[in-house]
Protein backbone atom coordinates (compact mmCIF):
# COMPACT_ATOMS: atom_id res chain seq x y z
CA UNK A 1 0.00 0.00 0.00
CA UNK A 2 1.22 3.49 -0.82
CA UNK A 3 1.56 6.00 1.96
CA UNK A 4 -0.54 9.10 1.60
CA UNK A 5 0.25 12.57 2.79
CA UNK A 6 -0.80 13.43 6.26
CA UNK A 7 -1.21 11.44 9.41
CA UNK A 8 1.00 8.36 9.68
CA UNK A 9 2.98 8.91 6.46
CA UNK A 10 5.76 11.03 7.86
CA UNK A 11 4.80 13.77 5.41
CA UNK A 12 3.14 16.95 6.57
CA UNK A 13 -0.49 17.13 5.52
CA UNK A 14 -2.04 20.03 3.67
CA UNK A 15 -2.63 23.13 5.72
CA UNK A 16 -6.20 23.24 6.98
CA UNK A 17 -8.34 25.95 5.48
CA UNK A 18 -9.17 28.93 7.60
CA UNK A 19 -12.58 30.55 7.93
CA UNK A 20 -11.30 33.29 5.60
CA UNK A 21 -10.29 30.63 3.04
CA UNK A 22 -13.79 29.14 3.09
CA UNK A 23 -15.32 32.60 2.73
CA UNK A 24 -13.00 33.39 -0.21
CA UNK A 25 -13.85 30.08 -1.93
CA UNK A 26 -17.57 30.64 -1.38
CA UNK A 27 -17.38 34.23 -2.68
CA UNK A 28 -15.42 33.14 -5.76
CA UNK A 29 -17.80 30.22 -6.46
CA UNK A 30 -20.75 32.57 -6.08
CA UNK A 31 -19.13 35.00 -8.51
CA UNK A 32 -18.54 32.29 -11.10
CA UNK A 33 -22.13 31.07 -10.86
CA UNK A 34 -23.51 34.62 -10.98
CA UNK A 35 -21.46 35.33 -14.11
CA UNK A 36 -22.55 32.09 -15.77
CA UNK A 37 -26.18 32.84 -15.01
CA UNK A 38 -25.79 36.34 -16.44
CA UNK A 39 -24.21 34.81 -19.55
CA UNK A 40 -26.90 32.17 -20.01
CA UNK A 41 -29.74 34.67 -19.65
CA UNK A 42 -28.06 37.27 -21.87
CA UNK A 43 -27.36 34.96 -24.78
CA UNK A 44 -30.85 33.45 -24.62
CA UNK A 45 -32.38 36.96 -24.77
CA UNK A 46 -30.38 37.43 -27.99
CA UNK A 47 -31.70 34.20 -29.51
CA UNK A 48 -28.70 31.95 -28.91
CA UNK A 49 -28.00 29.04 -26.62
CA UNK A 50 -25.05 29.28 -24.23
CA UNK A 51 -23.33 26.55 -26.29
CA UNK A 52 -23.68 28.61 -29.47
CA UNK A 53 -22.12 31.62 -27.75
CA UNK A 54 -19.23 29.46 -26.56
CA UNK A 55 -18.80 28.12 -30.10
CA UNK A 56 -18.70 31.61 -31.61
CA UNK A 57 -16.32 32.85 -28.93
CA UNK A 58 -14.10 29.81 -29.44
CA UNK A 59 -13.87 30.55 -33.15
CA UNK A 60 -13.13 34.26 -32.78
CA UNK A 61 -10.77 33.68 -29.88
CA UNK A 62 -8.90 30.72 -31.34
CA UNK A 63 -5.16 31.38 -30.97
CA UNK A 64 -3.51 32.62 -34.14
CA UNK A 65 -6.51 32.42 -36.46
CA UNK A 66 -10.27 32.96 -36.66
CA UNK A 67 -11.33 29.44 -37.58
CA UNK A 68 -10.99 26.00 -36.07
CA UNK A 69 -11.61 22.39 -36.95
CA UNK A 70 -14.36 20.39 -35.30
CA UNK A 71 -11.70 18.42 -33.42
CA UNK A 72 -10.14 21.65 -32.08
CA UNK A 73 -13.56 22.97 -31.10
CA UNK A 74 -14.38 19.72 -29.31
CA UNK A 75 -11.24 20.15 -27.22
CA UNK A 76 -11.90 23.86 -26.66
CA UNK A 77 -15.52 23.31 -25.62
CA UNK A 78 -14.75 20.07 -23.75
CA UNK A 79 -17.38 18.20 -25.75
CA UNK A 80 -17.40 15.01 -27.77
CA UNK A 81 -16.70 15.29 -31.49
CA UNK A 82 -20.21 14.27 -32.54
CA UNK A 83 -21.76 16.81 -30.14
CA UNK A 84 -19.73 19.58 -31.76
CA UNK A 85 -20.77 18.40 -35.23
CA UNK A 86 -24.42 18.74 -34.15
CA UNK A 87 -23.74 22.14 -32.55
CA UNK A 88 -22.05 23.38 -35.74
CA UNK A 89 -24.94 22.01 -37.83
CA UNK A 90 -27.45 24.00 -35.76
CA UNK A 91 -25.28 27.13 -35.84
CA UNK A 92 -24.91 26.81 -39.61
CA UNK A 93 -28.69 26.60 -40.01
CA UNK A 94 -28.91 29.89 -38.07
CA UNK A 95 -26.25 31.37 -40.40
CA UNK A 96 -23.84 31.94 -37.50
CA UNK A 97 -21.02 29.81 -38.91
CA UNK A 98 -20.03 28.22 -42.18
CA UNK A 99 -17.86 25.30 -43.17
CA UNK A 100 -14.97 25.54 -45.62
CA UNK A 101 -12.35 23.10 -46.88
CA UNK A 102 -9.19 22.83 -44.80
CA UNK A 103 -6.23 24.07 -46.88
CA UNK A 104 -3.81 21.39 -45.66
CA UNK A 105 -5.95 18.41 -44.63
CA UNK A 106 -8.62 17.05 -46.97
CA UNK A 107 -10.12 15.03 -44.09
CA UNK A 108 -10.72 18.12 -41.94
CA UNK A 109 -13.14 20.99 -42.35
CA UNK A 110 -12.66 24.54 -41.14
CA UNK A 111 -15.49 26.18 -39.19
CA UNK A 112 -15.65 29.96 -39.61
CA UNK A 113 -17.86 32.75 -38.31
CA UNK A 114 -20.23 34.36 -40.76
CA UNK A 115 -20.63 38.12 -40.81
CA UNK A 116 -23.92 37.72 -38.93
CA UNK A 117 -22.30 35.43 -36.36
CA UNK A 118 -19.48 37.92 -35.88
CA UNK A 119 -21.89 40.80 -35.31
CA UNK A 120 -23.92 38.87 -32.72
CA UNK A 121 -20.71 37.74 -31.02
CA UNK A 122 -19.41 41.31 -30.85
CA UNK A 123 -22.61 42.55 -29.18
CA UNK A 124 -22.73 39.69 -26.69
CA UNK A 125 -19.02 39.84 -25.88
CA UNK A 126 -19.24 43.55 -25.12
CA UNK A 127 -22.04 42.81 -22.63
CA UNK A 128 -19.95 40.01 -21.09
CA UNK A 129 -16.87 42.23 -20.80
CA UNK A 130 -18.89 44.96 -19.12
CA UNK A 131 -20.39 42.46 -16.66
CA UNK A 132 -16.93 41.13 -15.80
CA UNK A 133 -15.78 44.69 -15.10
CA UNK A 134 -18.73 45.16 -12.72
CA UNK A 135 -17.89 41.87 -11.00
CA UNK A 136 -14.20 42.65 -10.56
CA UNK A 137 -14.22 42.25 -6.76
CA UNK A 138 -16.35 39.10 -6.66
CA UNK A 139 -14.25 37.29 -9.25
CA UNK A 140 -10.89 38.05 -7.68
CA UNK A 141 -8.98 34.84 -7.05
CA UNK A 142 -8.84 33.98 -3.35
CA UNK A 143 -5.69 35.01 -1.51
CA UNK A 144 -4.72 31.98 0.53
CA UNK A 145 -3.57 32.36 4.12
CA UNK A 146 -0.78 29.74 3.66
CA UNK A 147 2.51 30.01 5.41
Amino acid sequence: MEATEGKGSGQPGPEPLTKQDFEALARFRFGIRRYLRFSEETVRRHGLTPQHYQLLLGLKGFPGREWATVRELADWLQLRHHSVVELVDRAQKQRLVRRAPHPDDARAVRVLLTEEGGQILARLSTLHRDELRRMDQVLTLPAWQDA
